[in-house]
C-alpha cells in the first residue's frame, strides 16, 4: 500500500463538539476506567497460541492443511480470526463466500495464518417487512455479539477480521469484538451493488400500488429492478449508514465501504486488510487493540458522520449499545445538542434522490470526513487502524496503481455538488436527526428525510394497535383526512421493536394527496425513513407504562421539528386521569419468537441501546 497525504491541518475543535465530548467522557469515567483495565488483563505480550496447552492445540489446528498446520504447530506467527456473516440469501453478505480463503492465502504471503473462527447469523429486513420474522430484527444484533464472542472465545487469534455489512450485523460484529477489545479488529466491507430502478421510481410505484393502482405483479417487476443483483441495497439506509459510521471511527481501510464487490480494487482492498491488520498485532510492532481505537472521541466521530449525511434512525439505538460495549454513556441529548452545530453534506435517498455509487462517485465517506476535519467538527486526534495522522488518515480514496492499492487526495471540490457539498455550502445548517419531547415522552425525528413545510404538524390521533390496523383502516377509506397516526405496542417489550415499513406507502400516498399526516410511535422506522414526519422510538413505550398509551382517538397532537416538540394538546387534568392500555401479546408465538420471551423481559429502553446485553 502507498499514500498520496491529504494535507488537513488540524484545527481547533467546535466548541459544542467540545463540550458534549467532554460531558461523554466525565459521564462514563468510573465505565470506561473498568472497561480499559479488563482490556489490559486479556493482553497477552506475544502470540495467543502459545499459550494454550497441546491439547488445545492440536483441537484448534487438526483440519488445517498442512502448510498452515506446521505454522501453527509453532504457535510463533499471528494467527487472524476471521468472523464471517456469509450467507447466499443476502445480496449485501452473499460476496463473502470467497473472503475467507483470499484472506487465508494472503496470511500465509505475509508469514501470518488465518482461521474462520465462527460465522453469526444475517437477517434481512427487507425480507421480514411486515411478517412476523421482524420481530426478531432487533434481538438479532444482541445474538450477532454473543455469537462473536463465542468465536473468539477459544482464545487463539492475535487479531480478528470483521466481514459483515447490513442493518443489526455490524453493530453486533462490533459489540461482540469489543468484548475482545484487547485485539486489533478491522472490518472489510464487501460493497453495494450497482444502481438498478432509482429509488424514488421504486417508491413511487408502492405508493401507486397501495392506491390500488398497480398491479403486484408490477410491484414485484420495479422491486426487482431495484434489488438486481450481489451488494448491499444502494439506498442510503441502515446498512450503508453503518458503513460510514466505521469509516468515520477509523475501522476500516479509507475508503473502502462503497468500492463495488466485483471491482478489483475490492479485491485488492481485502487483501490490504489482512496486511493492515497483521501490523496492529503485538508482533507487528504497532499495536491497536480496538478497544483503545474506538474510545470518547471515536463514539463522537461516529454520531457526528450519522448526523452530517441523514443516516438511519436505526444508529441512535445502536451506537448507545456500541459506546456501552466499550464502556462509554451516550444519550439523545447528546445526538441533538451535536445535531445543532454539524451541517447536512449529502443529499443521498432517501434524503435525496442519489444512491449511495452517486454518493461514492461526488466523494464518498472519506470526503465527507475531510471537509468536517477541515473546520474543527470531528476529532483529528483518534487512533485508527490505518495511518499515522489520527481521521486525517482516512481522508484519501484507494484506487489501483500497478496492482497495488493506493491512497491518493480527493479533489478540493465535490464532483456533484447535488449529492455531496462541501463544509461550506452544505444542505442544511443542522445535522439530519432531531430530539423530540414532551408529555408524550421522548422520540427521535429524521428530519433531513422530510420537507421543511412538514416540519409542524398539528391534527387529530388515530390510534393503532398495529401496522395491520392502519393499514386496513386505509383500505376502508378511513384515513382521507389530515391525522396523526398512533401507532402503540411497538417497543422492544411489547414485540421486540420491529422496522414498521409496511404501512409507509400508505402514509406517503396520503400525504401525496395533500393530507397533513404524521407517525408518533414507539416503535422504529430505520434508514428507509422518508418523507412522512415521524416521531420514533417513543420513551418509555408504551408496554412499560409510557404516556404515549394515554392518546385516544380525536386528541389534537402536535409535532414540531423546529421547537422539538411532540405533545397531546389535551388538559392536564384530563390527561392525568386517564390509564394505559394493557399490552395484548399473541400467546402462540411461532417464527421462532417463542425463543426470545426471555429477551423482551429484560431489554432496555431504546434510549439505553434497547439491549439485552447491558441491563
Amino acid at each position: 500500500m502507498t499514500t498520496s497525504g491529504q494535507n488537513t491541518n488540524q484545527v481547533a475543535i467546535n466548541k459544542v463538539v467540545d463540550a458534549v465530548t467532554q460531558r461523554i467522557t466525565e459521564r462514563s469515567k468510573t465505565l470506561r476506567a473498568e472497561y480499559l483495565a479488563r482490556l489490559e488483563q486479556l493482553r497477552n505480550r506475544g502470540p495467543r497460541r502459545a499459550s494454550l496447552s497441546c491439547a488445545n492445540q492440536a483441537h484448534a489446528n487438526a483440519a488445517a492443511d498442512s502448510k498452515t498446520k506446521i505454522w501453527l504447530n509453532q504457535a510463533q506467527k499471528p494467527n487472524i480470526g476471521i468472523v464471517t456473516a456469509y450467507n447466499d440469501m443476502l445480496s449485501a453478505h452473499q460476496p463473502y463466500a470467497t473472503y475467507p480463503d483470499q484472506i487465508k492465502e494472503a496470511a500465509l504471503r505475509f508469514n501470518a495464518t488465518a482461521q474462520v473462527a465462527g460465522g453469526v447469523p444475517a437477517m434481512c429486513d427487507g425480507v421480514t417487512q411486515g411478517r412476523p420474522g421482524m420481530e426478531l430484527s432487533l434481538f438479532s444484533r444482541d445474538v450477532i455479539a454473543q455469537a462473536t464472542a463465542i468465536a473468539l472465545s477459544h482464545d487463539a487469534f492475535d487479531a480478528t477480521l470483521c466481514l459483515g455489512i447490513c442493518d443489526k450485523i455490524v453493530p453486533g460484529l462490533l459489540i461482540g469484538a469489543l468484548a475482545f477489545g484487547h485485539l486489533p479488529t478491522v472490518f472489510i466491507p464487501a460493497g453495494p451493488m450497482g444502481s438498478g430502478l432509482s429509488n424514488k421510481e421504486k417508491a413511487a410505484v408502492r405508493e401507486r400500488y397501495a392506491q390500488g393502482k398497480a398491479t403486484k405483479e408490477e410491484l414485484l417487476a420495479a422491486e426487482s429492478a431495484a434489488y438486481h443483483s450481489a451488494g448491499t441495497c444502494t439506498f442510503y439506509g441502515t446498512a450503508n449508514s453503518n458503513q460510514m459510521l466505521l469509516e468515520a471511527m477509523g475501522l476500516h481501510l479509507p475508503g473502502s465501504a462503497f468500492v463495488h464487490p466485483s471491482d478489483p480494487l475490492r479485491h485488492a482492498l481485502t487483501d490490504a486488510a489482512v496486511e493492515q491488520v497483521l501490523k496492529l498485532t503485538e508482533a507487528g510492532g504497532d499495536y491497536r487493540p480496538i478497544g483503545h481505537v474506538v474510545n470518547e472521541k471515536t463514539i463522537v466521530n461516529a454520531v457526528i458522520a450519522l448526523l452530517a449525511t441523514g443516516g438511519s434512525t436505526n444508529h441512535t439505538i445502536h451506537w448507545i449499545a456500541v459506546a456501552r460495549a466499550a464502556g462509554i454513556l451516550i444519550d439523545w441529548q447528546d445526538f441533538d445538542e451535536l445535531s445543532s452545530v454539524i451541517p447536512l453534506l449529502t443529499r443521498v435517498y432517501p434524503n435525496g434522490t442519489a444512491d449511495v455509487n452517486a454518493f461514492e462517485d461526488a466523494g464518498g465517506p472519506t470526503f465527507v470526513i475531510r471537509e468536517l476535519l477541515s473546520q474543527g467538527m470531528m476529532h483529528a486526534d483518534v487512533m485508527t487502524v490505518f495511518g499515522d495522522q489520527g481521521l486525517a488518515s482516512h481522508t484519501t480514496r484507494p484506487e489501483l496503481q500497478e496492482g497495488k492499492v493506493a491512497f491518493i487526495a480527493h479533489p478540493e471540490r465535490s464532483s456533484d455538488p447535488t449529492v455531496v457539498r462541501n463544509v461550506d455550502e452544505p444542505f442544511a445548517a443542522t445535522g439530519g436527526l432531531r430530539l423530540l419531547q414532551g408529555n408524550l415522552g421522548r422520540a427521535i425525528v429524521k428530519a433531513s428525510a422530510v420537507p421543511e413545510e412538514a416540519w409542524i404538524v398539528r391534527a387529530p390521533a388515530k390510534v393503532f394497535e398495529s401496522q395491520d390496523a392502519l393499514v386496513g383502516a386505509y383500505k376502508a377509506g378511513q384515513l382521507n383526512q389530515d391525522f396523526v397516526a398512533v401507532v402503540i405496542f411497538q417497543g422492544p417489550q411489547a414485540n421486540g421493536m420491529p422496522e414498521l415499513h409496511h404501512f409507509t406507502p400508505v402514509l406517503g400516498s396520503l400525504m401525496s394527496a395533500g393530507y397533513k399526516v404524521a407517525l408518533v410511535t414507539d416503535g422504529r422506522m430505520s434508514g428507509a425513513s422518508g418523507k412522512v414526519p415521524a416521531a420514533l422510538h417513543v420513551s418509555p413505550e408504551v408496554a412499560q407504562g409510557g404516556p404515549l398509551g394515554k392518546v385516544r382517538d380525536g386528541d389534537m397532537i402536535e409535532l414540531n421539528v423546529h421547537t422539538g416538540e411532540l405533545r397531546a394538546l389535551v388538559d392536564e387534568a384530563t390527561w392525568a386521569a386517564r390509564s394505559n392500555p394493557t399490552v395484548s401479546i399473541d400467546s402462540s408465538y411461532g417464527y421462532g419468537r417463542d425463543l426470545f420471551v426471555a429477551q423482551r423481559r429484560v431489554v432496555t429502553s431504546p434510549e439505553h441501546g434497547a439491549s439485552t446485553l447491558f441491563i
